[in-house]
């Protein structure tokens, strides 16, 4: 971690700790709330009747396959699939296996928001009810397995632009000598 030095004043000093601090740990603590979501949403689909959203679930996936799989199926499969995205982002373990389970399911959260209208919208484009919600509130889930993703091949956030201008530079003075 780099931190400003120089002619900083306190605030600065305290803000640049403070993004050095969410720089450190915000790819953590993302992809466990993303474990933690995934997760619990998924072993509550094994419980029928303790997931308001497995209902919808089912349907769509059943739509989406043409009928060929019944919701009654659909949504253990749905359970066991979002297990695994939580138990992968927890664990840290197979990332890019998660990430791809991620990639291939978050698309078909927001089909709910065409096929089943009447109970996603209130009064479409602009006032969902509670399941619209629930769905929309995916973009952020999206964004935040974005970020994960991106540090799967050892990316990483750098708080100090300067340190990240000057590792760049030294990495192309490098690059060149060999």
């Amino acid at each position: 971690m780099t931190t400003t030095t120089g002619n900083a004043g306190p605030l600065e000093r305290m803000d640049a700790r403070i993004a050095e601090w969410m720089a450190h740990y915000s790819v953590v603590v993302a992809r466990v709330a993303l474990g933690v979501i995934f997760l619990w949403f998924g072993v509550l689909k094994f419980f029928p009747g303790l997931s308001d959203a497995a209902p919808l679930a089912g349907r769509t996936m059943s739509a989406l396959t043409l009928g060929f799989v019944p919701p009654q199926v659909a949504v253990p499969i749905l359970a066991v699939w979002e297990c695994a995205i939580g138990l992968g982002f927890l664990t840290g373990l197979f990332m890019r296996a998660t990430i791809l389970l991620l990639v291939l399911q978050l698309p078909g959260t927001f089909v709910p928001l065409v096929l089943f209208p009447a109970e996603t919208w209130k009064q479409w484009p602009y006032a969902p009810t509670l399941e619209g919600h629930y769905i929309i509130k995916n973009l952020v889930i999206i964004a935040a397995g974005l970020l994960v993703g991106a540090t799967v091949r050892g990316g990483r956030i750098i708080a100090d632009p300067e340190a990240a201008q000057d590792a760049e530079r030294k990495q192309a003075i490098d690059s060149r000598q060999v």
